[in-house]
């Protein structure tokens, strides 16, 4: 990675501080006649015909929801900032949940704020960065200049991609302190925006906005869930793409597959939605094994959990546990049809207007009744599930709402999310599992180290439900033929 401070021509080198920190300027060390040679000479690059993107007229919905809840009150909602990963580095960015959703828009820094207007109405600005300035020089000589980082789009092309009047960022903490009159933000994502409203809001109001943009997320429209079928669609192309290299990942590790399923992430949408479950032989036991350092070994399982993010940063949650091996042992499949039939129980009772947890008590029903059948657990099945002691090998709850975030929707009211009725558009995972720690010695040794876990993506229907990841193939046999046929 180049230095920044050697970029601005001084003779310092790795000791000295980013050009962008000195108190004397950009045009420290440079000499003026490189500086007015940096002035001239480039072409023209704006854009003045850029079409919408695709989601416009979906966020100016939402936006207008949002305004007829909370009239009257000016409403803040910052992207987010970069985040340090180690010195001068950045993590890469990903725009807070909230931002995206009422904007479209993924760059650090900006924040949406709606202006009141009237009794009941809003006026939207989106606070942005502009493009680098070629005046003062900060395009080539500033850390975050577009020679650094690249081009960003400038003030009026941002107006024509999202549909909304924007203006520089760098004059909105000014802006918000001179103004009066009550405000909400969504905080933990900008303090320099928080603290610029420090003494106009409270942390009640605030939840409150917060809490509203999370419900507001749980019935998705058409454009989200083309897209949430897109990342769907992407992960079972990364999932083939794994059988076919479970050989190389035997001679390495589980950091073979979790490569394997980020290049597919990577190349057809942003990024995996969260870190990827590699988990290979005892592993699986591990709820959320994100290591991803351990052996792939024949005649175990391995249990892949991951999910494609699209562009649009909706993401996929599948998992799939599969026999390394490509055939299941006698126990590997008992567990497994154990799982796929509550899983199957958990999909049937997902439909317009039943309740949330009706799903999850399926599917838990199920389960405890093959622990009592196996001899794992005392019955009868009634008392197991009073007692809840078929947790010790459930683990997890059986699903959860699925969108922008891999638990989506997660400050949503109860009565609206957990104790709430299924409503169409809402999309949730089914996920049963049974796990057998390796160290368990309640049950016989031939179980311990065993983990098996099925999840598909599930969208509510008008007249029931579809599943969305159906592609990829969920029964014992239908696995073991699906990875015969990659494998060749």
């Amino acid at each position: 990675m180049a230095d920044t401070a050697d970029a601005a021509g001084t003779a310092g080198g790795a000791d000295e501080q980013p050009v962008k920190q000195r108190k004397n300027g950009l045009y420290a060390g440079v000499s003026d006649e490189l500086a007015a040679n940096m002035k001239s000479g480039w072409a023209d690059t704006e854009q003045h015909d850029l079409a919408p993107i695709p989601q416009a007229a979906r966020t100016a919905e939402r936006r207008a929801r949002l305004s007829a809840r909370f009239p009257g009150e000016r409403l803040v909602v910052p992207a987010g900032n970069l985040k340090t990963r180690s010195n001068d580095t950045e993590y890469p960015f990903r725009a807070s949940v909230e931002y995206a959703y009422l904007t479209g828009d993924q760059t650090e820094d900006g924040v949406l704020v709606m202006e009141p207007e009237g009794a009941t109405g809003h006026t939207a600005t989106l606070y942005l960065l502009p493009r680098s300035s070629r005046e003062n020089g900060e395009f080539w000589l500033d850390a975050q200049g577009e020679l650094w980082v690249g081009r960003r789009h400038s003030l009026a092309e941002s107006e024509q991609r999202y549909g909304v009047p924007c203006a520089d960022v760098r004059e909105a903490a000014a802006k918000l302190r001179a103004a009066g009159g009550p405000v909400r933000v969504v905080r933990g994502y900008d303090t320099q925006v928080e603290a610029a409203l420090t003494d106009k809001v409270t942390a009640e109001r605030d939840e409150e906005l917060r809490v509203f943009l999370s419900e507001l997320r749980l019935v998705k429209d058409a454009f989200e869930v083309d897209e949430l079928q897109k990342a769907v669609d992407s992960t079972v192309r990364g999932f083939e793409d794994v059988v076919r290299v479970l050989d190389k990942a035997e001679a390495t590790s589980e950091r073979y597959i979790e490569g394997t399923f980020f290049l597919r992430a990577r190349v057809e949408g942003n990024d995996v939605g969260y870190g990827s479950i590699c988990a290979a032989g005892p592993h699986a036991t591990t709820l959320h094994w994100v290591r991803n350092d351990g052996p792939v070994t024949s005649g175990e399982l391995l249990l892949l959990d991951a999910g494609v993010e699209t562009h649009t940063l909706y993401t996929a949650d599948v998992t799939r546990t599969l026999p390394v091996n490509g055939r299941f042992a006698p126990l590997q499949r008992q567990i497994y049809d154990a799982v796929y039939e509550a899983q199957e129980a958990g999909i049937a009772a997902v439909r317009p207007g039943g309740k949330y947890l009706d799903f999850h008590e399926a599917a838990q029903r199920v389960l405890a009744t093959k622990l009592v059948e196996w001899g794992l657990v005392e019955g009868p099945v009634d008392r197991v599930l009073e007692l809840g002691l078929q947790r010790r090998f459930t683990l997890h709850g059986t699903g959860h709402m699925l969108g922008m975030d891999v638990h989506d929707c997660a400050v949503a009211r109860r009565e609206t999310y957990a104790d709430g009725t299924l409503e169409p558009g809402m999309c949730l995972t089914v996920e049963p599992g049974l796990y057998f720690q390796p160290d368990d010695l309640t049950v016989p040794e031939e179980y311990r180290g065993i983990g098996v876990r099925i999840e598909d993506d599930i969208l509510v229907t008008e007249d029931g439900n579809r599943n969305l990841s159906a592609a990829l193939p969920r029964t014992a046999e239908d696995v073991e033929r699906w990875m015969a046929e990659l494998k060749g």
